[in-house]
C-alpha cells in the first residue's frame, strides 16, 4: 500500500527533487508551494506524512505545524534552512517527529521517513495489543467496548461480531477519528505474515456495517477513505 506524502516548500527545485525521489521510493506525492494551498488539501484528505519547510511566502511553518497537530496525528518532518538549536527545539516541542537542516542528503531523508513510519507502525501495533474497556459517545448513542469479554454493546443492543470483525472495530476505536491505513489494519488483525487478498478487509468491513445496523451506526460512523484505509469518527 503506497503511503501519501505531502511536501510543502516554496523552492521549486526542492519540490522536484523530493517528488522524484519519493515516487522512486514507492510513495505517492503531492507538493505545495505555500501554506494556504497545503491546508486546503489537508482538510480534504489527510496524508500519511508531511515534509514541511518553515519559511513559506504566506505562512510561518511553525503555525502550520501547530495546525496539523491540532487536527490530526499525521507525522511531520521539518525540512528547513533554519538550523539554530532554538528552531529545532521549538519544532519538536510543537509535535514534529523529526527535523532536518538544508542542505540535506536525499538518502538520509528517505531513511528518516522510513524510521518515522516504523515508529508509527509500532505505536499502532502496541495500541492494538492493549486490552481496554471504554464507553464512547456517538451523537445520541453510546458504544461500550470490553475487549477482555470480547463484547460490544450499542446502547442496549449487543453486537455479535466474529473475532476478526471485533479486532477491526477495536483497532479503529483505539484510533478514533484518525485514519488507519489498510495495510496497518490488516497487519493488526491478520498479522505481519498475511499475504492473502487485501479485499478480505473490505468484506469484513461490509459485514461489520451490516451487523451494526442499529440507528445506522455502521453506515454513519465507519468511514472509508478510498485508496487509503478506514476510520471511525464521532461526527457524521
Amino acid at each position: 500500500m503506497e503511503r501519501l506524502v505531502y511536501v510543502v516548500d516554496d523552492e521549486e527545485n526542492i519540490r522536484e527533487i523530493l517528488e522524484y525521489n519519493l515516487i522512486k521510493g514507492g510513495y505517492k506525492v503531492k507538493s505545495f508551494k505555500d501554506g494556504n494551498s497545503f491546508l486546503d488539501s489537508f482538510k480534504k484528505l489527510k496524508p500519511d506524512l508531511v515534509i514541511l519547510d518553515l519559511m513559506l511566502p504566506d505562512m510561518d511553518g511553525f503555525d502550520i505545524c501547530r495546525q496539523i497537530k491540532k487536527e490530526s496525528s499525521v507525522p511531520i518532518i521539518i525540512l528547513s534552512a533554519r538550523g539554530e538549536e532554538l528552531d529545532k527545539v521549538l519544532g519538536l516541542e510543537l509535535g514534529a517527529d523529526d527535523y532536518m537542516v538544508k542542505p540535506f542528503g536525499v538518502r538520509e531523508l528517505l531513511a528518516r521517513i522510513k524510521n518515522v513510519f516504523r515508529k508509527l507502525n509500532n505505536n499502532i501495533t502496541e495500541e492494538s495489543e492493549k486490552t481496554f474497556k471504554k464507553e464512547f459517545r456517538f451523537d445520541e448513542s453510546s458504544l461500550f467496548v470490553d475487549e477482555e469479554k470480547h463484547e460490544i454493546i450499542l446502547d442496549s443492543v449487543k453486537i455479535n461480531l466474529n473475532p476478526k470483525e471485533f479486532k477491526i472495530m477495536v483497532t479503529l476505536l483505539k484510533n478514533l477519528n484518525n485514519l488507519v491505513p489498510r495495510m496497518e489494519l490488516i497487519k493488526s488483525v491478520w498479522g505481519d505474515d498475511y499475504y492473502g487478498d487485501t479485499r478480505t478487509l473490505d468484506v469484513h468491513i461490509r459485514r461489520i456495517r451490516k451487523k451494526m445496523f442499529y440507528k445506522k451506526f455502521g453506515e454513519k460512523f465507519i468511514k472509508t477513505v478510498h485508496g487509503y484505509g478506514y476510520k471511525i469518527t464521532e461526527k457524521i
